[in-house]
């Protein structure tokens, strides 16, 4: 990242779903860089205290075109970042609600673009966009992608239009295919990767956790210090430096359940897990184990800082 005075230190940003996992920590980040007046939050619900008084707040529905126009052209906002979303468990409950939330939100914001109310656009993608016949192993950029799951097929949906209206209409829409997060401040909010966050909570809580996907199940994973710097380099970067504008495969780290217990054992000797697959374990078995981040690196600079070991002793410092 460059200097500080590079910044345009009075643009406007607005958040969508701000109180989400990922939302509350960008949303800090972005109001220590800009100022907390230039950073507006918004979100269906109200978040945590640190966030709602970090800063300006609106109750804002993404769905709804008109109220989302209302408060881009009251603030004036030049960015914004979409992360309202409805995840990969609690999408195969209520597919179709998924599919309007992830979809209209989407399409919103692509159109104040596309209209020059707004400059540009960070839409998260996932690794759910790969399906079972996607090599697991290194998963490529370019690769077959045929999601099994609401989510995925969301997300593929999404990468197709954001190119779209970039080759189309010129829209700056940038995007990253976020692996599982892990992160202590926020609560995660219906992930099939949530057990990464679970387990250290109730190792701490109760010295033994059972993990809802099998002791063997390697996946992609990232610290949230990690998708927030990402997040903000590949904002960062010169237009002419993101080449793909579907969305980044973003790597760390991948891992199984087993890792993550034999990792937190060397802080808490005695901490014990078992295993209850439930529906979430044939989501995760249609996601790749490792991802190939090359083009992330080579376009704008990626470089993961945490590892499995770094992130058990972050996870539990904090938490504790």
């Amino acid at each position: 990242m460059g200097p500080i005075n590079n910044y345009n230190m009075h643009k406007s940003i607005l958040i969508l779903g701000a109180c989400g996992q990922i939302g509350t920590e960008l949303t800090l980040a972005l109001r220590e860089r800009y100022g907390n007046q230039q950073v507006i939050a918004s979100d269906i619900r109200e978040g945590s205290a640190q966030l709602m008084a970090s800063g300006p707040f609106e109750m804002l529905d993404a769905t709804n075109y008109g109220a989302l126009e209302d408060v881009v052209m009251h603030y004036e906002i030049e960015e914004v970042y979409l992360m309202a979303a409805m995840l990969s468990a609690t999408a195969e409950k209520f597919p179709m609600r998924a599919w309007n939330l992830n979809m209209n939100s989407l399409f919103n914001v692509l159109n104040l673009a596309k209209d020059k109310k707004i400059g540009k656009v960070f839409w998260p993608s996932s690794i759910a966009v790969f399906g079972p016949n996607t090599p697991k192993e290194n998963t490529p950029q370019h690769t077959i992608m045929e999601p099994s799951t609401v989510y995925g097929v969301s997300k593929q949906s999404g990468e197709r239009w954001c190119d779209y209206y970039h080759k189309k209409f010129g829209v700056d829409v940038r995007s990253i295919r976020y692996p599982g997060l892990i992160s202590w401040k926020t609560a995660p909010g219906g992930g099939t990767t949530d057990f990464a966050v679970d387990i250290y909570i109730q190792a701490i809580k109760e010295g033994k956790y059972s993990c809802f996907v099998s002791e063997e199940t390697r996946l992609p994973m990232m610290y949230m210090d990690d998708a927030i710097r990402a997040t903000l380099a590949i904002m960062d970067a010169d237009a002419e430096q993101i080449r793909v504008r579907s969305s980044y495969n973003l790597a760390a780290m991948s891992f199984s359940p087993a890792d993550m217990a034999a990792s937190i054992r060397e802080h808490i000797p005695g901490f014990s897990i078992d295993y209850e697959p439930d529906f979430r374990q044939a989501i995760a078995d249609s996601w790749p184990s490792s991802i190939d981040d090359s083009e992330a690196q080579k376009d704008w600079g990626w470089s993961p800082e945490f590892d499995l070991e770094k992130t058990t002793r972050e996870m539990l410092t904090n938490l504790k």
